[in-house]
């Protein structure tokens, strides 16, 4: 079996090349791929096939690509890029025969009103137009991203933000990239599949709060200032205009149950519950 990651060079694709290793599918059978390969030394080192892979590069890409039985594509990192270089990859794999693709689109991309959804949707049409067997796993959000929220309390006692009562389901990024394994190990019992993944406990920014304040071991509060009052925070901060549309806009799309679904489904395939965000922001504080 032949296994082909992008993205390792990033959190995601390397914790899923560990997740492949953890079970036991042999160092040989997996090609790790990114733009810097030095990155990658360490796996390379264990028996990983290591290869240079860039997504505006399609001569690349084919060669990565090149003999792989499944084809994990983790969503590229540049916001408005993202169309394009996912479908150069997915162009790609069709030309070196790949036998399956999985990728990482966002939770509910086909009617979610993030602003990250539009790009998402574009290449489950891409992927679904090329006639490649294929799986989506539409992540919710990584209990990382809200680390800087522990930073912000260290500093100020408090959480701050506007996503009101709105609740997130998320799981921490070793949960998503264990169900990426799961799936690219057994690729032939989920083709076809749309698999809406979050994690098992969603929390509101006052139960975050709380575990934040479980970590520091200090009583911090959540402070919601309204759409406005959190805009002028971020701006106070020195944020562009451009990041802090995108940055209120999610506090938006939180309150309105845009990050919240019916767990179940990513415990089932990772096969535990999914890690609770107070053991993410421990192991990261």
């Amino acid at each position: 079996m032949s296994i082909v990651v992008t993205g390792a060079t990033g959190h995601l694709g390397r914790l899923v090349v560990e997740s492949l290793l953890e079970r036991g599918l042999p160092a040989g059978e997996i090609t790790a791929t990114g733009r810097d390969t030095t990155k990658l030394a360490d796996l390379a080192e264990h028996g990983v096939i290591t290869t240079r892979a860039d997504f505006d590069v399609p001569a690349s890409l084919r060669a990565a690509f090149a003999g792989a039985d499944t084809l994990l594509l983790v969503s590229g990192s540049e916001v408005g890029k993202r169309v394009p270089q996912h479908r150069n990859a997915i162009e790609a794999a069709k030309e070196a025969g790949v036998g399956h693709l999985v990728y990482t689109s966002v939770l509910r991309a086909d009617r979610s009103t993030l602003s990250l959804a539009p790009e998402h949707k574009a290449t489950e049409q891409i992927l679904a137009e090329s006639g490649l067997p294929h799986t989506l796993l539409r992540n919710g959000f990584y209990s990382e991203v809200y680390v800087d929220r522990l930073e912000q309390a260290r500093e100020h006692g408090a959480v701050v933000g506007s996503a009101g009562q709105g609740r997130v389901s998320s799981a921490s990024r070793r949960d998503y990239a264990e169900a990426a394994a799961v799936v690219l190990l057994d690729p032939a019992a989920h083709v076809g599949a749309v698999h809406e993944l979050v994690g098992d406990q969603a929390w509101t920014y006052a139960d975050l709060a709380v575990a934040i304040g479980e970590v520091l071991g200090r009583e911090v509060a959540y402070r919601d200032l309204g759409d406005e009052g959190f805009r002028a925070v971020l701006t106070g901060a020195g944020m562009d205009e451009g990041t802090v549309e995108f940055v209120a806009g999610l506090e938006v799309a939180t309150r309105e149950g845009e990050l919240w679904a019916d767990p179940g489904l990513l415990a089932k395939l990772i096969g535990r519950p999914t890690t609770p965000i107070v053991e993410t922001l421990r192991a990261q504080a």
